[in-house]
This record gives C-alpha cells, structure tokens and sequence, in this order.
C-alpha cells in the first residue's frame, strides 16, 4: 500500500499525464511528483516537476532519476512507453511501475495478435482478416463491400491508424497510405480488415492487478473523428463524457463476464499475466457487447474524465500501488455519483499538418472546469504555446450531465489561440435522447398467424427506445408470424400510449408495451 512521503515518476506530456499529476498530487501519500518530461500545465501543479533533460523514451535514464531521486512509483502514461518495455527495465529495482510487461501489452502495440487472442478465447469480437502483403488485402476489397469494414494498421498509430471508408476508393486508398507509402511507419506493414460493427461505442478502463484481479471505472464515450456528426479522419479522440446511461447493470455485468475476465485469463494462459490499466474499446451491438480494441494503459482523452469522476477523497496513489502489489481487491475506488465530461481544443489542420508556437490565452475559466493541457509548452519569456495537435482539453464534473457538458464548453471558450477548432457535440446524442426518448413504428393492416390460423388486426405498435431496446406487445407472444402491410414512425418523448394521436385511441390493445417473443417472425409486405 501506500505510503507517507511517497515519490512518483511519472512518463508523458499530454493531458492524460496532466490529469494524473492533478488528481496524485491531492493524495495525502504523496510528497512530490516529477513528470518527464510533462508540459506547461504540469508544471504549475503543486508539487510537480517537469523534468526535462531526459527523454521518456530513455528508460535506463529514468531508472537512474528514480534511484537518485528515492521514487517509490513509477507511472507510464504514453502507448509508446508501455509497448516497448518500460516495466521490464523497473522489475529488478524494487520500484514499483505501473505498466503492464512488454509481453502483455501486445494485446495493444499488434491489433493482429489481440484479434488471434480473442478469435482462441472466443472474446466477442468483429470477424476479421489479417495481411501482410499489399496485393492479397487490395485483392480482398475488391472483393467485398467496402462500405461495412474498417482497416486499421496493426502497430501503434497515436490513434489515428483507423479508417472507416465509405467505398472500394476510399478503402483502396487508405490501404495504400497504410501499405505501400507507409503513412504510419513500420505500423502499416500488415493491416487488419475486419467487419464494420453497428451499435454504441464505449470505453471500459480496468485496474487490474498480477493476481487477476480487476476492478473497472464508470464507462464513458469517446467521440473520435476531427468533426461534428462523426465526419472527417479518426483523431485521438475529441472529448469523452461519462458514465453513461443507457447501459445497465445487466451490460456491465455482461462485459465483465465475457470479455474482461475471459481477456485477463487468456493473457494468464498464454504466459503474458496482465497487471496495470486495461483500456478496452467496446461496441455495444444488436448481438452484445463485442470487442473493438485493447490499450494497455490509460486512455487519451478517457483518463481527464475519469479523473474528474474519482471522488476527492480517492487516493489515487494507493490503488496504483495495490494494482503493482497484487492488493487491488483491498482499497476502494470510490467514484463520484454526477457526470464528468472533457472537450479537446486542437489545433488547426490536425489531425494532419498543424502549426506549433501559436500563444495560448485562458481567461475568465470557470469554477469547476479544469484545463487539463496536451500539447503545450512555455516560452523562455513564460508565454504558453501550442506544442501539439491536441492542445489542451476542458474537463468539468456536474451533478448532471447537462450541467457537465456546459461547463466544459464554457471552459473551451476561455482557451484562445489562433485557428482553435473543437466538436460542439461532446455528449449531444445523449442529451437529445432525453428529448426523443421513444421511436414508436405504428403497424397498419397486419394479419397474425398462430397455430396455422389467420387472424386480421388493424393496428398495433412496436416500440423501441432511442438505444434500440424493443417493448412490445402481448399479441405477438404466442405468434408464429406476423405480415405488414405498411407502417409510420412517431417520435415521442413518452411512451405512445401517452401521446397517441386520438384516432388510435382505441385502436391499440391495452398492454401493447410488454415485450415481444424471441421467437415471434416479423415479416414486411409493402414498405
């Protein structure tokens, strides 16, 4: 556990690290943290360092700082760190490290080695095909419907290795980028196809421990491409809120049974034990819950969320150190009961070619919002000055999520520089769900058959709700089919029968909302 006075390494510059030396700094355990190399914002931290003169990447250099320095935890904060090994060069120095081993993080650095583990440990997963030769993955689009796939390079891409084409073109020249000009480096050398998964994306990030034991954070909703509406390139990812509302206890349950756990065993088995934060993409199907991608480490910008989300009185230090000691079942992660959300403020042109050393302004900022930086640095004079293409991120916490995401917009509006742009939807097909809560399709001239016999309807209703979960009616329980001549929409923000319109009245069999049986065949005639 824990202890007085403790010193902590941790390795990164973006706001994932600066949300962390925010949230460590308030523990009482902690005496002072060094952040390398850390950035404009961390340094104005309470007991924060930037340290400078060595590179994140120098790993026996950070081993001789920890020593010098008496850390007693060390915490890797970038992909880069944890996939290549930082644990091991820490394993032999008594100092606890925060990362997963090298071994283990492949189920991030290789999406083909993650998707043969989930395929052996049937892991829900999208079906795939991996290639490592240019012709055979072009000669497979052309092939298929280019539309429903999505490529994704197999090493690291800081999140930007994912392209969802709209067409065999837009397939074919991403493949080619990836492949042939090599646009992500040694990443593009094989490539992963696999089917486009429809549903609500989510991201679970678990602590986990050497003993198998884990325990999750709230999940929360990343937005990934650079524009409203989910246009443009994949990014980093542009803003998160959580936790989200229209998942259940029994969808948590679910995940938790059929992919965490199953995923910490197949890394036991196959000799890689896990034992750090377990960062997993998952879609939210018609089918279930089925995995996107793993991360081995915290997730960007995930982690601002959840920082705002942990309770004050959450020592973050002490759960890191449980999760390096095989303790986790014996501390808390106590978690606050509102909404957190975070909007990322990039620069101009990225996720492609951006400008740096823009000054920054941030006036006015509101209480509650915290301005979490990423790519930023100081001039010699002091100024702040934009060092990266996501630049600083907007994270807030409200009792509800209105009041959250409000906050974060007013903290964007009081970060300036030159040619800012950010989403303006963080969270909006939530807060519309709100409104538009039930999506109503009113059926006309339907005809149920049961046992063989026939027997004429003239209306009934199947509801959804704005996530797609279906009430329907006690009609069709016993129904072996159900034919349709035509059908409306009506979008409502209380159950139908609330709001129907006069003519329907007595046209809907009472109890219409209960649900429909699994067996029941719905057949549509004339549409």
């Amino acid at each position: 556990m824990a202890t007085s006075n403790l010193k902590i390494l941790l390795v990164g510059k973006g706001a994932r690290e600066h949300s962390l030396a925010w949230k460590l700094s308030q523990s009482p355990s902690v005496q002072h943290i060094y952040v390398v190399p850390g950035n404009g914002g961390t340094q104005d931290l309470p007991n924060v360092s930037n340290v400078s003169h060595i590179s994140q990447d120098d790993f026996p250099g950070l081993v001789c700082f920890a020593r010098d320095q008496h850390i007693g935890l060390v915490v890797a904060g970038p992909d880069d760190a944890v996939v290549n090994g930082i644990a091991g060069y820490f394993e032999d120095t008594g100092i606890p490290c925060f990362s997963p081993s090298k071994a283990a993080a492949e189920i991030e650095g290789s999406k083909a080695y993650s998707k043969a583990l989930m395929e052996q440990y049937d892991i829900p997963t999208a079906k795939y095909k991996t290639f490592r030769q240019y012709e055979d993955a072009r000669a497979y689009l052309q092939s298929i419907d280019c539309s429903r796939v999505v490529l994704k390079v197999d090493g690291l891409a800081a999140g930007k290795g994912v392209v969802l084409p709209a067409n065999e073109a837009e397939a074919l020249d991403a493949l080619r980028l990836m492949m042939v000009e090599s646009k992500f480096g040694s990443s593009g050398q094989s490539v992963v196809i696999e089917e486009f998964l429809d549903g609500d994306e989510i991201s679970v990030l678990t602590f986990v421990d050497g003993s198998g034991a884990f325990k999750s954070l709230p999940p929360g909703q990343d937005h990934k491409r650079i524009f409203d509406g989910n246009k443009g390139p994949n990014t980093g990812g542009m803003g998160v809120y959580a936790p989200l509302s229209f998942l259940t206890a029994q969808d948590l349950e679910t995940i938790d049974r059929e992919i965490i756990r199953p995923t910490l065993e197949a890394l036991q088995a196959e000799g890689r034990p896990f034992s750090g934060m377990l960062f997993t993409g998952i879609m939210m199907t018609r089918d279930g819950p089925k995995v996107l991608e793993y991360n081995a480490r915290f997730g960007d910008p995930e982690t601002q969320t959840m920082m705002m989300l942990l309770a004050p009185e959450c020592d973050l230090a002490t759960i890191l150190i449980a999760c390096c000691t095989n303790k986790l079942q014996d501390v808390a992660i106590p978690v606050r009961p509102g909404f957190a959300c975070n909007v990322v403020v990039a620069a101009g042109g990225y996720p492609e070619s951006y400008r740096k050393g823009d000054v920054i302004t941030v006036e006015g900022c509101a209480s509650g919002v915290e301005i979490f930086h990423a790519g930023t640095e100081k001039s010699t004079d002091g100024q702040l000055l934009t060092a990266g293409g996501r630049v600083l991120c907007a994270a807030s916490y409200g009792s509800t999520l209105e009041e959250a995401v409000s906050l974060a917009y007013r903290g964007v509006q009081a970060v300036q520089f030159k040619d800012k742009t950010y989403r303006t939807d963080i969270a909006s097909r939530e807060l519309r769900g709100y409104k538009v809560t039930f999506v109503t399709f009113v059926l006309s001239n339907v005809e149920r058959e049961r046992r063989g016999a026939k027997e004429p309807q003239m209306h009934i209703g199947l509801e959804f709700d704005n996530h797609g979960k279906g009430a329907k009616l006690p009609l069709l329980e016993d129904a072996d089919k159900i034919v349709v001549a035509s059908f409306f929409v009506l979008l409502t923000q209380r159950p139908f029968p609330e709001r129907r319109p006069e003519a329907f009245t007595t046209s809907l069999p009472p109890g219409w909302v209960s649900r429909l049986a699994s067996n029941c065949q719905l057949m549509f005639t004339d549409l």
